[in-house]
């Protein structure tokens, strides 16, 4: 073992010294991207990147240093053309272009490891990536560069291999693809392009990989750099632990505020009317009109309206509007990603704005840093976090203050970036910029701005303050070192680390172009952590007693996410503590290595039992906070309190009678996948709509995330506990999640909708109550608890159905149609696993992109491979029972489905 481990570390080293060596014009690169779910249309899947684009750009500059890119085509569209395309079919085939076929002896005799393979993939060639007789690797050749599609995982589509593989092999295809790249076209490195692909999840050790993990087999000798998502540095880990991946960031599209439109837009022109209309006859006329405006656009399912015609007192009118407006400017003021990154091309200054402004709008006490918000508030003889409650409740007059505070930001900062660009919008030497700006006193630009509105005394020391940090952050925002990095790799040079991370929440993790890393595991969760979660946690079992009663929820089923973690220092894990009601001590070096419990007295209600869904990168990463929840609990359990007191010990009690076991293991309530396994496999079936029912679907995950850890076995690793699991999970009255980072809310990626068993709680328990579910929104200095259904609400209208958002998409291409039917398709997970999607959000999108002629015509000659799974996934969610509709848009459905299928294969009707 120890050969097999200096094989290890020296191999890739061995390839790096070819790199530092080599001519340009002779080294070879494969490019790798991805394909998923399997779908032609699905080529070059990356996280908010525009992955054609993104290697056109760095082709190009390749080419100007001298590497051989022969045959590059013109334009990045032709370039997806020939990589998506097979040049010898007659017609538009449904193929990728084959850039080799490799025969089984030659394949068998590349490949050491392919006997291994049969066990659950039978013989080669098998039928994935495969013509029957030869296995083929799809991409196309320019000169010494091969752009290839990595084959996926391969069980996708089989419902019986996602339910019960705990953890299976790669197949045939998987394993011939990295053949070619190392054995026959003789690569010198590998760059896989995008967050991310299968290779560095499949099975095998989480860390210290050997020649038996299948990671380390396939990636072989080939130095592995990796373009990766900044905001993502827990998958990041993943990748370079378990594939030795050299990571290099890449920026999230600029952000922007998500905005109003059609009946939204309305309705914020008639607040406007009533706020200077309200004391005349017109007020009680126009409060009607905004109650049916916002019936319209269905926040009667957020509001409570009253019905239209009854008279409503002047006082009521107040607040009926000032809900309203909150939830307007709620939507209005989200934050979403416009469009997709290209490798190379920074924001602009001005596309920066919106950044800057949700920088400034954290207080950052251990720089010295007041938020803007905060100093505006303090003008006016207020404090933000009362001004965040009251237009939280809907109180009018703080609802427009809130606005005007908002603005204010909006526009100083604006008025600072206009200072600090060139005609063209890009930022000239902000140095010297920013140092004739500050310290001009009447001069600077935020005073100027802000001396028009009514917080012109705001104090301009703190503003100082501020603004020279947040001038730092606009010269980190627009720095450009992603593709400097990539020539460093390529040279076998060293990258820079960085950390990874929300740039908001941490602008340290910019500029990109840095190898990620994460945060020292034993330091979370850390004291401003703790506190953050304290108050989450309050407001989480407020709205709870609130919805249920006066009740407390005996027991909430969450999720621990790796990246969550990273990025907010444990707060979602310090969540999990002040649950059941103990703090984390650290030692002197700052390591949280034991937690202590909170006395009932200063804790003022009772312990609440949690079931802690932790995903398979969170085990990974923080094995040891794993140790220290499951202490927690078991600590807690054998607590001597009231049952009425402490959930925890009244359900282990419970569980260890019904199950002939002691206190402490029926205590486990800190799950996951087995080692080296990951997800529950849930949105592998929603996305290849290789499902039967919801009860399969939560088979698969009972059977995926029953596996526990536990503290009194060290070193055992997970243990499946499916009995427990399902004993604890049947207690559940609440479940929840959490959303930290604006780049990614819940129809965004499919992990969210994977981890989530509110309806599997249903089944289980044994009153079939439905749980309430919850998602607590960090995203923003005024932290959220909402339901599920107002969480997927505001994402539909922020998002699938904004113009703003899908424009933004379409303005893309290609890529830009397929992120719009992922969006689509993630919202039937959520239909799936909770039911809690409002019919209209499938009507509205069904209006938008399918009975508008102009646009369907758009989706449809742009990327007609998504195109056709977005009608599909309307047909199945009409068919699941999910949307009810007209015969008529079905009908409609079916002959556009016909008409695409017979587009993409060529035949013309």
């Amino acid at each position: 073992m120890l050969f097999d481990c200096r094989e290890i570390t020296c191999s890739p080293q061995k390839g790096g010294a070819t790199l530092h060596q080599g001519n340009q014009a002779e080294k070879k690169l494969a490019i790798t991207v991805f394909s998923f779910p399997p779908d032609k249309g699905n080529v070059g899947t990356a996280a908010y990147l525009n992955v054609f684009a993104s290697i056109f750009s760095v082709l190009n500059s390749l080419k100007r240093d001298g590497y051989n890119v022969d045959g590059l085509p013109e334009t990045s569209e032709a370039l997806i053309e020939e990589v998506i395309h097979d040049k010898e079919a007659q017609f538009s085939s449904p193929n990728l272009n084959i850039a080799y076929k490799m025969g089984v002896r030659e394949y068998q005799s590349l490949t050491p490891y392919a006997k291994a393979l049969e066990e659950n993939w039978g013989k080669p060639p098998g039928n994935l990536n495969s013509d029957g007789e030869n296995l083929l690797v799809y991409g196309k050749q320019y000169g010494n560069v091969f752009i290839g599609v990595q084959p996926t995982f391969g069980y996708e589509g089989d419902p019986m291999r996602l339910l019960f593989s705990k953890s299976a092999s790669p197949h045939h295809g998987f394993a011939a693809y990295y053949s070619f790249v190392e054995k026959i076209f003789k690569a010198d490195a590998v760059l896989h392009f995008g967050t991310h692909g299968s290779l560095e999840f499949m099975p095998g050790k989480q860390v210290g990989m050997s020649d038996v993990c299948y990671p380390d087999t396939l990636i072989g000798n080939i130095p592995n750099v990796y373009y990766y998502a900044a905001n993502n540095p827990s998958e990041a880990t993943i990748a370079k632990r378990r594939s030795y991946a050299n990571t290099i960031s890449y920026l999230t599209p600029p952000a922007e505020n998500a905005g109003l439109y059609k009946g939204l837009k309305q309705l914020s022109e008639l607040i406007s009317s009533y706020q200077s209309l309200k004391d005349t006859g017109r007020g009680q006329q126009i409060v009607s009109s905004i109650i049916s405006t916002a019936r319209q656009c269905n926040l009667d399912k957020d509001v409570d309206l009253p019905q239209e015609g009854e008279e409503i007192s002047a006082k009521d009118r107040d607040f009926v509007v000032g809900k309203v407006y909150s939830k307007i400017m709620e939507i209005e003021s989200r934050l979403l990603p416009c469009g997709l990154h290209v490798i190379g091309e920074p924001p602009s200054a001005m596309e920066a704005v919106a950044t800057l402004v949700n920088i400034a709008a954290l207080d950052r006490p251990e720089e010295g840093i007041s938020s803007f918000p905060s100093i505006l508030a303090e003008t006016v003889g207020r404090d933000i976090e009362e001004i965040y409650r009251s237009s939280d409740k809907g109180v009018l007059k703080d609802v427009e203050l809130l606005r005007q505070i908002t603005e204010a930001t909006r526009g100083a900062i604006s008025a600072f970036v206009e200072r600090t660009t060139n005609k063209k919008g890009q930022v000239v030497d902000v140095a010297d910029k920013l140092s004739s700006i500050l310290g001009f006193g009447v001069n600077e630009p935020w005073v100027q701005y802000l001396s028009n509105t009514k917080f012109y005394r705001a104090d301009r020391e703190k503003l100082r303050t501020l603004f020279a940090f947040l001038g730092d952050c606009l010269k980190l925002v627009v720095a450009d070192n992603e593709l400097g990095s990539l020539k460093q790799a390529l040279e076998g040079k060293y990258v820079e680390p960085g950390p990874g991370g929300d740039p908001i929440r941490n602008p340290k993790v910019l500029p990109t172009g840095k190898n990620i890393h994460a945060l020292d595991p034993q330091s979370i969760p850390t004291t401003a952590a703790f506190q953050s979660a304290m108050v989450v946690v309050d407001r989480l079992l407020e709205r709870q007693k609130t919805d249920n009663g006066g009740e407390y929820p005996e027991t909430v089923a969450l999720v621990l996410w790796g990246t969550d973690n990273i990025k907010t220092y444990g707060e979602s894990l310090a969540q999990v503590m002040w649950m059941i009601g103990v703090r984390p001590v650290a030692d002197t070096f700052g390591r949280v290595n034991r937690v202590e419990p909170v006395s009932l007295e200063e804790l003022g209600r009772p312990r609440i039992d949690v079931v802690v869904n932790c995903s398979g990168v969170f085990r990974d990463l923080f094995i040891n906070q794993m140790n220290l929840l499951d202490r927690g609990v078991k600590m807690v359990a054998e607590l001597d309190e009231p049952e009425d007191q402490n959930y925890v010990r009244k359900h282990a009690l419970e569980q260890a009678r019904e199950l002939g076991i002691g206190v402490r293991e029926a205590a486990t309530r800190v799950f996951s996948n087995a080692s080296g396994s990951y997800s529950s496999n849930i949105n592998l079936a929603v996305e290849n709509s290789s499902w039967n029912d919801e009860k399969q679907l939560q088979d698969m995950y009972l059977s995926r995330k029953s596996f526990a850890f536990d503290c009194d076995a060290p070193g055992v690793g997970m243990t499946e506990k499916r009995r427990v699991f399902e004993m604890a999970l049947s207690t559940a009255d609440a479940t929840f999640q959490n959303l930290d980072s604006s780049e990614i809310s819940l129809t965004d990626v499919s992990h969210y909708f994977d981890s989530d068993p509110t309806n599997l709680v249903q089944n289980l328990r044994k009153d079939g109550k439905k749980p309430s579910a919850y998602v607590a929104d960090t995203t923003t200095a005024n932290a959220q608890v909402r339901t599920l259904s107002e969480t997927v609400r505001l994402d539909a209208r922020t998002k699938l159905l904004n113009p703003k958002w899908y424009e933004g998409m379409l303005a893309t291409g290609y890529e830009g149609v397929r992120e719009i039917e992922k969006r689509l398709t993630n919202t039937v997970g959520w239909s799936a696993t909770s039911g809690q999607v409002d019919n209209w959000v499938y009507e509205e999108a069904n209006t938008t992109f399918v009975r508008d002629e102009e646009m369907l015509k758009r989706l449809m000659s742009t990327n007609p491979n998504s195109f056709r799974k977005l009608v599909q996934t309307f047909l199945e969610a009409n068919g699941r029972g999910y949307w009810d509709t007209s015969e008529e848009n079905v009908e409609r459905l079916r002959q556009l489905y016909s008409e695409v299928e017979d587009k993409i294969e060529g035949i013309d009707r």
